[in-house]
């Protein structure tokens, strides 16, 4: 894991140096420490990846320490003890504190190299596993053959060559999140965290200690942007931020560092940020919901990930995709999708995206039976929630959802049939509908109804 941030707490001068400098040759910042108190000091500074620590030093012995950053089960890193005249029950007590692993002096240079590089790695996948219990879906590239996913990644990866930061929109189940985290993947940044935190979040209560942290005393607790440190911060639905957060972040996009709460000193923001919503920003700046400076900040680089029904030649592709990782991640019975059923789907206007598709898919291999998934069985899982398919145009809407979702829902699919009734001609439309020129290409646009495509 390289640039991976370590300290080294050892009161002997000899031992801090080599150790140091061993590091420092395999490409790891290092920082050091000689004694508790001036440990307690590194660690307000900067959030390290990891700690070698050492038990005996004179003012504050390292086990001492250790319980202290172990409170409210709190460690801050991998902690890595070391001791020239340790015991066993020392050893005991130090991983009974969550020690990540115990070494004796004098050092094995190859025993202390691996045990780093496996304490990071460690480190590394408790962050991935966290992640990934509310990020169900293992996608690691946007899933697709056609030109479209093809033209989106090939833009991913370009942008993610550069550090800027990034604004991601599309709609619900559309896959911004795995889009964000393949970008995070193609970048330099790709061996650091990638932290994902949701707007709901940064309530206004709790907003600054989420994403600045917060300092009580002796004890550091970590925020967002420093957990994410070196990586990229994924800030799902930018658009629901309450005010105050919305400020907070902006003073930080700024000024280019923050403060803890509590806290004395100024830290570097070293993050890329990743935003990502589901609304039209412009609408909600215009609006007066979101602030228009904030807006511009996270506007370095737009990204926009297309609805499903726009590249609906990947449906065939999806769906085998799902198919091998429920029968692989929950041990589902396999079963394919025939060609009827493919097609099908395909014609399919999938208001909720690949989640819907994914969803679907899960549900069919539960409560399906044979190896084969026909239309027949499709038609009748999905028929009674599926409405009425007219002039080409799907109005699909579901009474379980929220009120806002089921009329936007429903004014795209009657835009798109009116539209396809009017050739594709606004001025025709925005008398059919009642609607002022203006205002109807805001809407056109906000619900992601391309307008150049449609003209004759």
């Amino acid at each position: 894991m390289a640039n991976a941030r370590i300290l080294v707490v050892d009161d002997e001068a000899d031992i801090r140096q080599l150790v140091s400098d061993i590091l420092q040759d395999e490409g790891y910042k290092v920082s050091m420490a000689e004694d508790g108190n001036k440990a307690r000091r590194a660690l307000k500074d900067s959030k390290p990846d990891l700690i070698l620590l050492d038990i005996w030093m004179p003012d504050l012995d390292g086990i001492s320490l250790l319980k202290e950053w172990a409170e409210n089960d709190n460690l801050p890193c991998p902690v890595i003890m070391m001791s020239g005249h340790g015991t066993v029950e020392t050893a005991v007590e130090a991983t009974r504190l969550g020690a990540y692993d115990f070494l004796e002096k004098p050092l094995s240079l190859a025993k202390l190299l691996l045990t780093v590089e496996r304490g990071l790695e460690a480190e590394k996948l408790q962050q991935e596993n966290s992640g990934l219990r509310r990020h169900v879906d293992l996608v690691v590239e946007p899933v697709g053959k056609s030109s479209t996913m093809q033209r989106l990644r090939e833009q991913t990866k370009r942008i993610a060559q550069h550090d800027s930061w990034v604004l991601i929109s599309g709609e619900p189940g559309s896959g911004r999140e795995t889009l964000a985290r393949y970008l995070h993947a193609q970048s330099h940044r790709h061996e650091m965290p990638f932290v994902d935190m949701p707007a709901s979040a940064l309530a206004r209560d709790n907003a600054a200690r989420e994403m600045l942290g917060s300092e009580e005393g002796e004890q550091v607790q970590y925020g967002a942007l420093e957990k994410a440190r070196g990586g990229t911060l994924y800030l799902d639905e930018v658009a629901d931020m309450s005010d105050f957060a919305q400020k907070q972040l902006l003073g930080v996009l700024d000024s280019g560092s923050f403060m803890r709460i509590g806290g004395a000193d100024s830290v570097a923001l070293e993050t890329r940020i990743i935003a990502a919503t589901q609304k039209n920003l412009e609408l909600e700046v215009q609006a007066g919901r979101f602030r228009e400076d904030l807006f511009f900040h996270l506007n370095v680089v737009p990204l926009s990930v297309p609805p499903l029904r726009e590249h609906a030649e990947d449906v065939p592709e999806l769906l085998e995709y799902y198919v091998d990782y429920f029968v692989t991640h929950e041990r589902l019975s396999y079963r394919h999708f025939s060609v009827g059923a493919q097609n099908y789907l395909r014609n399919h206007l999938w208001p909720g995206n690949i989640l819907e598709l994914k969803n679907l898919v899960q549900r069919m291999l539960i409560t399906g039976s044979g190896e084969q998934i026909s239309q027949e069985e499709l038609e009748s899982a999905i028929g009674n929630s599926s409405g009425k398919v007219i002039n080409g145009v799907e109005c699909d809407i579901s009474f379980e959802q929220p009120l806002r979702d089921a009329r936007e829902q429903f004014e795209r699919a009657y835009l798109e049939y009116q539209f396809k009734k009017s050739n594709g001609n606004v001025s025709k439309l925005a008398r059919v509908s009642g609607m002022e020129r203006t205002h109807l290409y805001r809407k056109l646009r906000a619900l992601g109804i391309e307008i150049k495509d449609r003209r004759v």
